[in-house]
C-alpha cells in the first residue's frame, strides 16, 4: 500500500475573527484544514491542502510559509503548536545527507518536511534540504525564519525555559556561527546564491539581496536568547557588533532617493584609495532608464542588491518591508518608503497587495537572467507577480511607521478578492488583475497573512508583543 499524508485534526474551533467577515471565516477554515499532525500533535501546516495542487510538495510544511500561521497561533493562544514546530524542525537537522568528500555546514535547516504513514499506520518524518527542490537550491532563509519565530515565541509566551534547553541553545549557536563565520568577504552583509530564499528561482539576485540582509539582522538579534555564560559571550558580542555595522551599512549604501540618485549619476569611476565617493566603482551608465522617472521626490527605498560594480535598482518588497520591521531604516527612510508605496500605489499594490519585484525582467534580459524560465515570465510569479502573503509584512511595516492608513487601504483591496478567487498563491499582470496562470489555489500563507494583518490593524501593539519593533541595539 502506498504511503500517504496522514489526516489532521481541527484546532481553531473558536477563532477570534471568524465572525468578522466571510473572508476571515474562510481563511480560518483553510488554516484548520491544512494542519499537519505527528504522533497526535499538530506540528505545522501544509503549503496547500488542495488535492489538485500542481506540485507534490504543496503538501509539505515549509519553514518560511509556516511563519505567518505561527504568528497567528502565538496571538491566539496556540503557542503549543509553534513550540512543537520549532522542536521538530530542530531535530530534523540530523536528516541532511552528507555528500562524499564534503562536510555539511552546521545550522542549515530544511526547507520543508512532511509526515507520511505506511500501511500499518506508522508515521515517518521526511525533510527536504533542497535536494528535492526545483534547481536543487538549498534554502538560506529557513534557519533565519526558524530563529525569528523562536524569538517571537519567547517574547509572546515568556517561555524562556524552552529557549534555555540544551537543544535550542545548541541550535542557536550553530545558526549564529554559520551566519558570522569568516569568509573571503569584506562586507558586513550575508552572501547568498541565487534562488536560495523566497525568490527560489534564477532572478539575478545572487550576492547580498536586501531580503537576506533584513532576515540576517533579525537573526542576529536572536543572540539575546543565548545563555550569558563565558562560552557564549564572544558570540553575543560579535552579533551585537555586526548588527551595529550592518545597520549603518544598509542605511548608507543600500538607500536610494533622488539625492542619492543624483550622486550616482555624477560618480567618477576608476578611483583608488580609501576616501572615495564611488566606493563600489558603480558606472553612471548602469542606471536603468526607468529609475529617474519612477522615483518620486521625497520618497525612496533600499535597492535590491549591492556589490562591486553593481547596483540592482529593482524594488524588492519583502526585503524592504522587513527592513522597516527590523528597524534597519532610519525614521526619515521609513517615511520615504511609505511615501514611495503611496505614490506608486498602482505599480506596487494595484489590485492585490503586493508586487514581489518591480519592475519585471523582460525580453532578452529575461532569457539571459532567468534562463528562459517559463514560470517566471514577465509580470508573473517571482518576476513581477503580486503575492497576497505580503499583506502581513506590508501591514507590519506600515504599523511600525505609523501609516496604518496605507495598511487598511491595502487590506480592503485584498480581503474580498482573495475569498472570491479561492486564495491564490500569486497574481499576474502589471497591476495584479489576473490570477496567476500557474498559481495554486487554497494557499495557506495567503490566508494566514490576511489574518495576521487583521490582528495588527486591530491592535498595533501586537507587533511589539512578538518582539518585532524597536530599533535599539543591545
Amino acid at each position: 500500500m502506498p504511503e500517504h499524508t496522514p489526516s489532521h485534526t481541527p484546532c481553531f474551533e473558536h477563532p477570534q475573527y471568524a465572525d468578522r467577515s466571510p473572508a476571515l471565516a474562510d481563511a480560518y477554515r483553510l488554516l484548520d484544514s491544512a494542519l499537519i499532525t505527528y504522533q497526535g500533535k499538530a506540528v505545522g501546516t501544509m503549503a496547500s491542502p488542495d488535492p489538485r495542487a500542481p506540485a507534490e510538495n504543496y503538501q509539505d510544511c515549509f519553514v518560511r510559509d509556516f511563519v505567518s500561521a505561527g504568528l497567528v497561533m502565538l496571538l491566539e493562544g496556540r503557542s503549543d503548536i509553534v513550540r512543537s514546530f520549532l522542536s521538530l524542525i530542530m531535530h530534523l537537522r540530523d536528516q541532511q545527507e552528507e555528500i562524499e568528500g564534503q562536510q555539511v555546514a552546521p545550522g542549515v535547516l530544511p526547507a520543508s518536511f512532511r509526515v507520511v504513514q505506511n500501511a500499518s499506520g506508522e508515521e515517518t518524518l521526511i525533510a527536504d534540504f533542497g535536494d528535492r527542490a526545483i534547481g536543487r537550491v538549498a534554502p538560506v532563509d529557513s534557519m533565519m525564519w526558524w530563529a525569528i519565530l523562536l524569538r517571537a515565541y519567547v517574547h509572546s509566551t515568556g517561555d524562556t525555559g524552552f529557549a534555555k534547553t540544551p537543544e535550542v541553545q545548541r541550535m542557536l549557536r550553530m545558526i549564529l556561527n554559520l551566519c558570522l563565520q569568516s569568509r573571503f568577504e569584506v562586507f558586513p552583509t550575508l552572501l547568498v546564491p541565487d534562488g536560495s530564499f523566497m525568490i527560489d528561482r534564477r532572478m539575478g539576485v545572487n550576492g547580498h539581496p536586501i531580503e537576506i540582509q533584513a532576515l540576517f539582522d533579525m537573526t542576529l538579534r536572536c543572540a539575546e536568547l543565548l545563555e550569558a555564560d563565558e562560552g557564549n559571550r564572544w558570540l553575543v558580542d560579535l552579533a551585537v557588533r555586526r548588527r551595529h555595522v550592518l545597520k549603518e551599512y544598509i542605511q548608507n549604501y543600500y538607500w536610494l532617493d533622488m539625492d542619492e540618485l543624483n550622486r550616482v549619476n555624477r560618480f567618477s569611476t576608476e578611483m583608488f584609495g580609501q576616501d572615495v565617493d564611488n566606493l563600489f566603482n558603480i558606472y553612471p551608465e548602469s542606471i536603468p532608464g526607468w529609475v529617474p522617472d519612477w522615483l518620486p521626490d521625497g520618497a525612496g527605498y533600499f535597492v535590491g542588491n549591492l556589490g562591486p560594480g553593481r547596483i540592482d535598482f529593482r524594488f524588492f518588497s519583502q526585503g524592504n518591508l522587513l527592513a522597516l520591521v527590523a528597524g534597519l531604516a532610519s525614521p526619515s527612510q521609513s517615511q520615504g518608503m511609505m511615501n514611495l508605496i503611496e505614490q506608486r500605489w498602482d505599480d506596487l499594490i494595484g489590485r492585490m497587495p503586493m508586487k514581489l519585484v518591480y519592475p519585471a525582467i523582460e525580453s532578452h534580459e529575461w532569457r539571459l537572467i532567468t534562463g528562459s524560465d517559463p514560470k517566471n515570465t514577465p509580470w508573473s510569479y517571482h518576476n513581477g507577480g503580486n503575492w497576497p502573503v505580503l499583506i502581513w509584512s506590508l501591514t507590519a511595516a506600515a504599523v511600525s511607521c505609523g501609516r496604518e492608513d496605507l495598511a487598511k487601504r491595502a487590506y480592503e483591496v485584498a480581503e474580498n478578492r482573495l475569498l472570491r478567487d479561492g486564495w491564490p498563491e500569486y497574481y499576474d499582470g502589471r497591476h495584479g488583475r489576473l490570477m496567476g496562470r500557474k498559481a495554486n489555489l487554497h494557499q495557506v500563507w495567503s490566508a494566514t497573512g490576511l489574518i495576521f494583518a487583521q490582528h495588527l490593524l486591530d491592535d498595533p501593539s501586537k507587533l511589539e508583543r512578538l518582539g518585532f519593533t524597536g530599533t535599539a541595539l543591545s
